[in-house]
């Protein structure tokens, strides 16, 4: 079942032209990934589809619902979940805390059925839970983001970078957590710098070129593809 149809989006920031009519689509239980150097367009694509940012003119469609010119809140209740690049950790909060902010748009009766989902994929955050979450490791940080989104029990999830500023071992363990997210019937759509382990991870990509999407296929087609691996895959390739 597709889950986000995106047509023809075009975002601006004042005068300048960020996305550049991209058109992409995610399915049900699908990693689809959007890769591109800094300043491509990434970020601003899931600000759109979050309701952060308004587009200039396109069309997004969630679970059949155009959602274009809905507000942030609706969009989160609808079950769409954005992770920011930078992850948007309160140091003075309690790793509970942080996740019972991320249930806001549930009653209470699902909070613990949503904190039994997060404790289950997450089990250091249960055992951190009443600490603050500025005495959490890096990866324990990125790990409560990743949390805090799920909290909403979304049918769409949208990580920024989750692989920033952590070591490599991290990086893969992150990597079979969304994998895992994934295969619970979650769509992931995911912005990493690191190409080839978006690419590794993903079952679709899109590059993006100064806000155009440029290329697009399936991710395993896309790591072979000749123009790909020089302008993206070349140095971690060799490394």
């Amino acid at each position: 079942m597709q889950v986000l149809d995106i047509d023809n989006l075009w975002v601006q920031y004042g005068n300048v032209v960020a996305v550049r009519g991209a058109s992409l689509k995610v399915e049900e239980s699908q990693i689809v990934t959007l890769i591109g150097a800094n300043g491509a367009g990434k970020t601003t694509i899931l600000r759109t589809i979050s309701g952060l940012l308004k587009p200039t003119a396109g069309h997004i469609i969630y679970n059949k619902i155009d959602i274009t010119d809905g507000d942030a809140s609706d969009v989160v209740k609808m079950g769409v979940a954005h992770c920011p690049e930078g992850r948007g950790i309160w140091p003075s909060m309690t790793v509970r805390e942080h996740l019972e902010m991320g249930a806001f748009v549930h009653r209470k009766g699902n909070i613990k059925r949503g904190l039994e989902f997060v404790y289950g994929k997450f089990p250091v955050l249960k055992e951190k839970e009443g600490n603050k979450a500025g005495s959490l490791s890096g990866g324990q940080r990125q790990q409560l983001a990743m949390g805090r989104a799920l909290m909403t029990m979304p049918k769409l999830l949208m990580l920024d970078e989750p692989s920033l500023g952590l070591a490599p071992k991290l990086v893969e363990a992150v990597a079979q957590i969304i994998e895992a997210i994934r295969d619970e019937g979650v769509a992931v759509l995911l912005v990493e710098q690191n190409a080839f382990l978006a690419l590794k991870m993903a079952d679709r990509g899109y590059v993006l070129e100064k806000g155009k999407i440029v290329l697009s296929g399936d991710a395993r087609d896309l790591m072979k593809n000749e123009d790909v691996k020089t302008a993206y895959l070349g140095r971690l390739r060799d490394s």
